[in-house]
């Protein structure tokens, strides 16, 4: 399904707008109805997503080898409603989110490197790598919760 950078960050784009709708309707919801369960759903949903669609695009900064400008970019569209699709348009147009995942060394200076060599190693065993990721993201996520929602506790 994820066999290429494109199609894993093409998901996890969309999927980052759709919580991002959850999230809104939320806090129309608590607003109109009273209903504050809505925006705890939707928030840890988002809240989730979010952070899957960062720790991608952290991975894909060094494997496709963005420049600290598009790894800035891409990571902060999470922040603005609904920004992660023009942002992936644009990335996809624009030839950088192009190619296979960079599992064997080439001859670029880069691929010398402790970060492409342990990239290299997690891409040969992506097991160990979503496994990696997914618990990285659940602990910051659990971590989060327990620090509480932004703004503080009502």
């Amino acid at each position: 399904m994820f066999a290429t950078p494109k199609s894993l960050f093409r998901v996890l784009a969309f999927a980052e707008a759709v919580t991002w709708t959850l999230l809104i309707t939320g806090l129309i919801l608590r607003a109109t109805a009273g209903l504050d369960v809505a925006v705890s759903i939707g928030g840890a949903i988002h809240g989730f997503v979010f952070l899957a669609y960062g720790a991608t695009a952290v991975l894909l900064t060094v494997n496709q080898r963005w420049s600290v400008g598009t790894a800035v970019l891409t990571i902060g569209s999470a922040v603005i409603p609904f920004a992660t699709i023009p942002v992936e348009l644009w990335l996809a147009r624009s030839g950088r989110l192009k190619g296979d995942w960079r599992k064997e060394a080439s001859a670029h200076p880069r691929d010398a490197g402790w970060i492409d060599r342990t990239m290299r190693w997690f891409l040969n065993h992506p097991y160990i790598l979503v496994a990696l990721i997914a618990g990285a993201v659940i602990l910051l996520y659990v971590v989060l919760l327990i620090a509480g929602p932004p703004g503080g506790k009502e």
